[in-house]
């Protein structure tokens, strides 16, 4: 039985290879996936342990937003203190944040969230173990930095020469007094990296005389853990000391949970190439059977076992599935290396290192490949062992009986009705856990229309075939006949595209719908002309807010400053604000009261949370600042909640007097004569050109909001190119099945005049006609996910309402016509050149 499966298998080479590039598909993604983690993770754990490699303990201590009257950091008394242990060779505070360069295009150098600043921090010899200087030296002076070789070279700098360096307010210049070299990760990252003065540093991140971070290295013969209990002792209580190696493992799981993201949608693209991929295998093993039919049935006379027959299948299945993971695996490897040089291309270097090919991506390969494939195959081998000798023999092909097809219809409409009742209770619940059942629901609808696909064809394809007939005449009315002719097969083929199309659609809605309101939103609630923001996320300095209200042409500046206020026992966020101007730059409806009453030190409430705590306008209200003080502040206004502002505001003169660094996620700005290219320029000016500082105007602003929707929706696009590689096989992979079932029929029809073209005509027809069919059903059912999933957003969107987007579901029917017309091609052109006598004469 193996000598024949393996016969089997080299005689239909050209049929198999088609399942063979679906399942190496999804090999190739899971093994590529795999080796490029492995390979990330081994590079930048080597880069850790090599950062920490001549650390041997780590001290950090951040400024507590809860307790303002803790130490904001490790003061100077206490670097003192440790670089006298015994044991100690030296020690290097750091303080850092945001710190960008510009090119000579004025353009940031990096990506905002990977542009870094931090202090020198010499040693007694005047050198910092952090950083090698390939020319010049570290910076000794208040208006001196170091750059990193990198930066300096895409901003062609050299030392000597002056550098505008952005932080968090207006940009400053400085004179580059050398350019290093580093294994820091934000530089790996794309980004930069300037080493100031420690003052300079300390002034700008900090508190004078205060650092975050220490490092120490220990002299020689001293252990770790040893250094680290002297260390605990003499730092504040309210530090983190561990040693350089248990940091440098904590970096390492940070880095593998930072890229488990990447990791799990790499894995999802292999998912979905592989569940699509069944189809086509299990469509293969069905027309190979049915080609095959005689064969088997002699097989059976002459003494094979049905088990014999179905293990058979099963053992061409196991040997196209490793060729196929032997391939796959190999590809996978190409695509590792690839996706490795992409984001090197895209200034995302990765440490140096090479490729990890580790056991798991290997078992997962074969194992994933193999079982798939045999797992496919197994319902077509079962299915071809049960005919019975003598009906195969005499050509009787065993059709469905009306007990299966009412088995499976059933089973079918159970799944289906389970998982519309899932998902119509998620969209009513709401939030996480309607989210959890309507995914639940999705799973099982998927499921049941995929057993109902057959019974579906014939009245969907029933709707379409009247356009085919009208437009092409004979060959639309023949090619409409032909794809229900067997409905297994069809519905088998339009899987493929359905399952694709179901996923797109549905978060296509959901995108173009959530985008609706997110653009209302922003028009109805924000009146100010600009918004102005950190590219790296941090927050705006004092003097960027000052300047922004100094710049010719403002009428309103309000920052959006973070705060937090205890009121009845339990912290609510605050806004700290700008009375006067808030009414200018955002469109606040009051309930109650008048948000004029900011001016004289009282506090307006969002009308959910009054209501929470019992609240009204004109309610004194004790309350308690971050710094422990206490207050009684009175209700001036009871207003809307909004997206844009938290549930409490608040002077910013009042609450920046508890706060140690206050932090402002954006300041809105209303100007004379509203958006323009000029007035975008002034505000720019004002702040120093600064390229770390961010000036949107509306259309910036709704893009903001809505980009991880887009960044989202290509992924899923990306998915949507994937399925329709695999539906081209298995569309290709039918057509080629129907043509050799029905020889003797185009023969007929060649001899009573049915040219060559139209023959052609008709397999295209009917190559759309499925793909086509495959697209309505993902659409329809995509639609209706995309509306559920929209109602458990419902509640935190204001404005929400369905929108459809009728042009992309235009696109996604012309995409799925073009995949029936690439994938009919060779099958119409086989059909097209059949020899007519021939073709009559074959069984």
């Amino acid at each position: 039985m193996f000598r024949t499966a393996l016969r089997n298998v080299l005689a239909h080479k050209a049929r198999l290879l088609m399942t063979v590039l679906a399942v190496m598909l999804g090999v190739a993604f899971v093994s590529g996936t795999l080796v490029f983690t492995d390979t990330l993770s081994q590079a930048f754990r080597n880069q850790s342990a090599k950062s920490y490699d001549d650390v041997a303990v780590a001290v950090e201590m951040h400024p507590n937003p809860e307790d303002a009257r803790q130490a904001p950091g490790l003061s100077q008394k206490d670097v003192d203190e440790v670089a006298g242990l015994d044991g100690v060779a030296s020690v290097a505070p750091r303080v850092g944040g945001f710190a960008g360069v510009p090119d000579k295009n004025g353009k940031l150098i990096g990506v905002g969230w990977s542009n870094k600043g931090t202090n020198f921090a010499p040693g007694k010899d005047g050198k910092d173990r952090a950083y090698d200087f390939a020319s010049g030296t570290g910076p000794v002076r208040a208006d001196q930095i170091a750059l990193d070789r990198t930066s300096a070279d895409k901003g062609g700098y050299k030392v000597g020469d002056t550098v505008r360096v952005a932080t968090n307010g207006p940009v400053k210049e400085y004179v580059l007094s050398g350019v290093f070299t580093t294994e820091d990760g934000a530089v790996n990252a794309g980004g930069s990296l300037v080493l100031f003065e420690t003052s300079v540093a300390q002034k700008l991140y900090l508190k004078p005389g205060y650092f975050q971070e220490l490092t120490v290295t220990a002299a020689a013969g001293t252990q770790a853990d040893k250094l680290l209990d002297q260390v605990v002792k003499v730092v504040p209580k309210e530090a983190t000391a561990q040693t350089g190696q248990a940091l440098a493992d904590r970096q390492a799981e940070d880095i593998e949970a930072g890229l488990g993201a990447l990791n799990q949608t790499l894995l999802g693209f292999a998912g979905i190439a592989l569940f699509v991929g069944v189809f086509l295998i299990s469509n293969t093993f069905t027309m190979l059977v049915a080609q095959r039919t005689k064969e088997l049935a002699l097989m059976r006379a002459v003494g094979a076992s049905r088990k014999q027959i179905t293990r058979s299948v099963l053992a061409e299945a196991g040997l196209v599935g490793l060729v196929a993971s032997t391939v796959g695996l190999a590809l996978g490897v190409g695509l590792a290396v690839a996706l490795r040089s992409a984001m090197n291309a895209f200034d995302l270097k990765i440490p140096a290192g090479g490729l990890v090919i580790g056991p798991a991506p290997v078992v997962s390969a074969f194992a994933v490949g193999v079982l798939i494939t045999m797992l496919a195959a197994w319902l077509p081998g079962r299915r071809a062992a049960k005919i019975p000798p003598v009906a195969a023999m005499n050509s009787v092909h065993a059709t469905a009986s009306t007990k299966s097809l009412v088995v499976r219809n059933s089973i079918g409409s159970v799944f289906t009705a389970l998982g519309v009742v899932l998902i119509v209770l998620g969209a009513g619940k709401g939030g996480d856990t309607g989210r959890m059942l309507i995914a639940g629901g999705a799973f099982a609808t998927l499921i049941g229309v995929i057993v109902l696909i057959p019974m579906l064809s014939r009245p969907v394809i029933a709707l379409i075939r009247p356009l085919f007939v009208g437009l092409f005449g004979i060959s639309g009315k023949l090619a409409g006949l032909n794809a229900v002719r067997n409905p297994r097969r069809t519905g088998a083929t339009a899987s493929a595209l359905a399952i694709g199309l179901t996923l797109v659609t549905g978060l296509s809605v959901l995108g173009a719908t959530v985008g609706a309101a997110i653009d209302k939103m922003t028009v109805d609630q924000i009146k100010a002309d600009y918004m102005v923001v950190m590219a790296s996320g941090d927050s705006l300095g004092e003097e960027a807010i000052a300047a922004l209200a100094k710049a010719p042409g403002v009428t309103a500046v309000s920052p959006q400053q973070a705060g937090a206020l205890e009121i009845k026992g339990s912290f609510v966020s605050a806004s700290g604000v700008t009375p006067g101007d808030i009414e200018k730059v955002l469109n606040l409806h009051v309930v109650n009261g008048s948000l004029a009453s900011l001016k004289q030190g009282q506090i307006a409430i969002a009308d959910k949370t009054a209501e929470k705590r019992g609240l009204k306008v004109g309610d004194t209200v004790p309350v308690e600042y971050m710094d422990k003080a206490k207050d009684k502040l009175t209700v001036g206004a009871i207003y809307e909640e909004s997206e844009f502002v938290s549930p409490v505001m608040i002077d910013r003169k009042l609450i920046n007097a508890h706060e140690q660094q206050p932090y402002t996620r954006e300041v809105y700005v209303a100007m004379d004569g509203g958006a323009s290219d000029a007035n975008a320029k002034a505000l720019s000016k004002a702040m120093g050109d600064n390229p770390g500082i961010t000036v949107m105007n509306h259309k910036d602003i709704r893009d903001a909001f809505g980009g991880p929707i887009n960044m989202l929706l290509n992924i899923v696009y990306g998915l949507l190119g994937m399925a329709l590689i695999i539906a081209v096989l298995g569309v290709v992979n039918t057509l080629a099945m129907s043509v050799f079932e029905r020889q003797q029929e185009i023969g007929m029809l060649r001899a009573i005049g049915l040219d060559r073209r139209r023959v052609k005509r008709m397999v295209r027809l009917e190559a759309v006609v499925i793909s086509v069919f495959g697209a309505v059903v993902g659409i329809g059912l995509g639609a209706f996910l995309g509306w559920a999933l929209g109602e458990t957003f419902k509640n935190s969107l204001p404005g929400y309402a369905l929108v459809l987007p009728w042009e992309r579901i235009g696109v996604f029917l012309v995409l799925a016509g073009l995949v029936g017309v690439l994938a009919s091609l060779w099958p119409a052109r086989s059909a097209a050149r059949l020899n007519m006598l021939a073709a009559i004469k074959a069984e």
